[in-house]
């Protein structure tokens, strides 16, 4: 899952122990958000800051839910074409595992890894959640030198 740090970061994900991953408007990425499933692991990765990495370890704690801010109007997510007897957006809750000793810097997982297998190395891949297979998550859990799991 990626995020702006300025916007919300690990070190807020820290604090607040879990949030509702709002605001993603984009139908693949919210089809990943459908298929997680309660205590998957999430990778918490830092975009547009210098350098972009993975910053740390969340853990699915809510699934299925309705993103509130589809109906805000106030909310820039707002979607008038959704209602709540038939909404658009599903989203889950994230809750906070660990911040990594140090971030995981994109240029290091563009050496370690290929595009088929981790597509936050795609040249172009504005996607805001993508899988992450499994073997990919263990070479990034040895490389990030945490212990969490």
């Amino acid at each position: 899952m990626k995020s702006e740090p300025n916007v919300y970061s690990i070190k807020d994900l820290q604090h607040d122990g879990e949030t509702i991953w709002d605001g993603v408007r984009n139908y693949q990425a919210r089809n990943f958000l459908r298929s997680m499933e309660l205590g998957d692991l999430v990778f918490f990765y830092h975009s547009n800051s210098n350098p972009p990495g993975i910053a740390g370890l969340g853990k699915i704690t809510g699934i299925n839910l309705h993103d509130p801010s589809q109906f805000d109007v106030q909310s820039k997510y707002y979607d008038p074409q959704s209602h709540p007897d038939k909404p658009r957006w599903q989203t889950v809750k994230l809750g906070f595992l660990d911040e990594f000793p140090t971030l995981l810097p994109l240029d290091e997982l563009r050496r370690q890894f290929n595009p088929d297998d981790l597509w936050v190395v795609r040249r172009g891949n504005r996607l805001s959640v993508t899988p992450v297979p499994e073997s990919v998550a263990l070479q990034i859990l040895k490389l990030s030198k945490t212990s969490s799991i």
